[in-house]
């Protein structure tokens, strides 16, 4: 079963030029693929591929100018802002590089926060036991009444991923997750994302490192923002030493149909 679904997504800004003149700026062309439950999948792309873009679609933070994205089964391009709002709360646990814990609130509080904004029944005492299970699932139910300042960059991104987990998400979506981190806690965070995944969760990360990618299971690659390859991620690595050939290839095309 598909827990997101594109299909020839597209988005292009209109910008004001010089003298008035109207720019136009395809930022995604033609974007069509598909994530499984149960998959872990990295995007990657350089500088200006589009990448970023297409996180904020896929997080329901943009909508595209054309196509059609499903997310766990909803048609989210003929979604209100407020069903956006709720599919972001509910359907989607993001990850960010930066952690974005609430400096003044523990590591339990700050897990708890989603569950406030979450409609349904729910008591104070279920809902802190919710979370705290999801942070002794990620390593750090000894940790529940520390403050971000008294955790390592590690464990701080520990117990973001926890609060992407804690309303039971149709899929985490991770945006440059150790980007703030060094060598040993990167590696620490993949093998958590590794766990999770061999656990049922499904996992999209986007990443300009090959050597984090490799950690998933599916590369899709971005180039100018087209989709050149979307392969296994050992073929994905070999596939990466024609990126400059298919984007010339791409570029003709373009010259030949203006």
């Amino acid at each position: 079963m598909a827990v997101l679904e594109m299909r020839d997504i597209e988005r292009i800004y209109r910008l004001g030029g010089k003298g008035g003149e109207e720019v136009v700026v395809r930022a995604l062309r033609n974007i069509s693929f598909s994530v499984e439950a149960g998959e872990f999948v990295s995007i990657m792309g350089p500088s200006g591929s589009g990448k970023s873009t297409l996180m904020n679609i896929i997080g329901c933070l943009d909508k595209p100018s054309g196509g059609s994205y499903s997310l766990d089964g909803i048609e989210t391009s003929k979604s209100n802002s407020d069903t956006l709002a709720m599919i972001r709360n509910k359907k989607i646990g993001f990850v960010f590089q930066a952690f974005n814990l609430l400096a003044r609130t523990t590591a339990l509080e700050n897990v708890e926060l989603p569950l406030f904004y979450s409609p349904g029944p729910g008591q104070n005492r279920q809902l802190r036991e919710k979370a705290a299970a999801c942070l002794r699932g990620v390593g750090l139910g000894e940790r529940l009444g520390h403050y971000p300042s008294q955790l390592s960059g590690g464990q701080q991104q520990r117990v973001a991923i926890a609060r992407a987990m804690v309303n039971d998400p149709a899929f985490i979506l991770a945006d440059e997750p150790t980007g703030n981190l060094d060598t040993e806690m990167s590696l620490e965070i993949m093998a958590l994302f590794l766990k999770l995944n061999s656990e049922g969760r499904t996992i999209v990360m986007v990443t300009h490192e090959p050597e984090l990618a490799a950690y998933t299971k599916r590369i899709i690659t971005l180039r100018d923002g087209a989709l050149v390859s979307d392969l296994p991620s050992a073929e994905s690595r070999d596939a990466a030493k024609d990126l400059n050939r298919l984007r010339a290839a791409w570029k003709e095309e373009e010259n030949e149909n203006p």
